[in-house]
């Protein structure tokens, strides 16, 4: 395995993959490689390798799209397909086009919040959530280094207002039952000022995607 450091769950496109190795390649957002690797061992899927963009690309959504060109084109000689595993992810679009015209598919949805809870779920309830922060374990953990620092509230915390004054609660989609990540998200929520909520969606549409594989 590789690692670098019944809705539309596939978004699908039309061409087939090339590749000859009988072996599928995760391209996946670094946000998500811890869960995707617990998924590969506890489904015991031996045909998957995985390599990771940089976790990062989550707040510059804009570099994205070039970096997945230049990864399948990289790698796809040697697989007989590859799998995206990123949403939409604030790309307006570009990275479903960007797929589609290298023939791979990716996973349906938005951006990772909305995958975790469900797409359809999610689609449900966000009319009644357009005050709610999200969090996932992933950010639970790396909360000071994807929220904190690049907003600057590490230098400048009078901001926080600013930036946080229109949302009324942070919820943390737990993909794990780890209580101490729950006692950490709620710190981050106490340190926005916000309400806490904590629901268990597990890996979600994401999980579903890769067992449709």
């Amino acid at each position: 395995m590789t690692q670098l450091p019944d809705d539309n769950i596939l978004a699908q496109s039309g061409l087939a993959p090339t590749g000859k190795s009988g072996r599928i390649l995760l391209l996946a957002c670094g946000a998500l490689a811890r869960e995707i690797l617990d998924l590969i061992t506890l489904n015991n899927w031996s045909h998957m390798d995985l390599t990771c963009l940089p976790a990062i690309f989550h707040i510059h959504p804009e570099k994205i799209a070039p970096a997945v060109r230049e990864a399948v084109a990289k790698h796809r000689e040697t697989y007989d397909d590859i799998f995206v595993v990123y949403a939409d992810c604030g790309t307006g679009g570009q990275l479903q086009q960007t797929c589609d015209a290298l023939g791979v598919q990716m996973v349906a949805g938005p951006h990772c919040y909305s995958f975790f809870e469900g797409n359809d779920r999610f689609a449900e309830i966000s009319e009644d959530e357009f005050t709610a922060f999200y969090l996932t374990d992933f950010l639970v953990r790396q909360f000071d280094a994807f929220i904190i620092k690049p907003m600057g509230l590490d230098r400048h915390p009078e901001l926080r207002d600013m930036y946080f004054g229109n949302y009324e609660k942070l919820v943390y989609q737990a993909q794990t039952n780890d209580p101490a990540l729950t006692e950490k998200a709620k710190d981050c929520a106490d340190r926005l000022g916000l309400a806490f909520e904590r629901r268990f969606t597990g890996y979600g549409d994401m999980a579903k995607a890769l067992k449709a594989l």
